[in-house]
């Protein structure tokens, strides 16, 4: 893990990066502030209409979204280029030659790529329940069973939501990964998992593939929808658990073992 710090800032430093983190701060509020002048609400997602009503339900709204359509981006916007970019600059042999094996720097690279992702998605539940509470104030929210849920639940709840979107990101770094080590390409390490994700989401909503869609990472991302009711369910986050680590070994050992036996010289 000798190089973990030192992958931490090369990626922070990375201008889309800081960007990124920008936007996940920024954009909640954007959000909050263009719902207070509009009259309309976006009814047709889950917990839109209540966005008025409740400050909780906007984390939930901006959550949905999201897990559709932004969180692949950010998986491959950090951990698509963390190996590809040393391809692109020339700089593995300057790497290797500091008395790191190619397992500790693989190593290091991962669990950088990794982790960012993780921060990006946390600035975004807390600045998200932040613009809520602003918007709507700390009042009850009316849950997807009917029940009203107090100010503390609610809020408890709402993060733990954001939390479940983990282990599917998690998988998305890791595939993210195996483009960017076996392509050696930062626009497929990037481009790609966004481009997956958006197909992996047509199939699902198509229904084409059944109960197969299950198996597919972008599922675990609806795995939240069984917390935020009277009587929690645990099922869809279990298996989404398993599928994400699914995921995350099938593109891991072979980016590893790519890695190990790739030829940098």
């Amino acid at each position: 893990m000798r190089t973990l710090p030192w992958e931490l800032r090369k990626l922070v430093a990375q201008s889309r990066v800081r960007a990124a983190f920008v936007v996940c701060l920024l954009a909640p509020a954007a959000v909050a502030l263009v719902l207070s002048v509009q009259s309309g609400l976006p009814k047709d997602t889950l917990f839109g209409r209540h966005v008025l009503t409740s400050g909780f339900a906007l984390p939930l709204v901006l959550l949905s979204f999201c897990a559709l359509w932004v969180f692949p981006l950010l998986a491959g916007l950090v951990a698509g280029e963390v190996f590809a970019g040393e391809d692109a600059h020339g700089t593995w042999p300057a790497l290797l030659t500091r008395g790191r094996t190619r397992g500790e720097v693989f190593t290091g690279k991962l669990v950088a790529a990794c982790l960012v992702p993780v921060a990006l998605l946390a600035t975004a539940a807390l600045s998200s329940l932040a613009a809520g509470v602003a918007l709507a104030g700390r009042e009850p929210l009316v849950s997807l069973s009917g029940s009203t849920l107090g100010p503390g639940r609610a809020a408890v709840l709402v993060l733990l939501s954001w939390a479940t979107a983990v282990p599917p990101l998690l998988g998305f770094c890791a595939l993210a990964v195996l483009l960017s080590v076996v392509s050696r390409s930062t626009v497929v390490g990037v481009a790609g998992p966004a481009l997956l994700g958006l197909v992996m989401q047509l199939l699902s909503l198509l229904g084409s593939l059944g109960t197969s869609s299950n198996a597919l990472l972008t599922t675990p991302f609806l795995a939240w929808r069984g917390l935020v009711r009277e009587d929690a369910y645990y099922g869809p986050l279990w298996q989404g658990a398993l599928v994400s680590l699914g995921w995350a070994v099938a593109c891991l050992v072979p980016a590893r073992l790519v890695l190990l036996r790739r030829d940098v010289s």
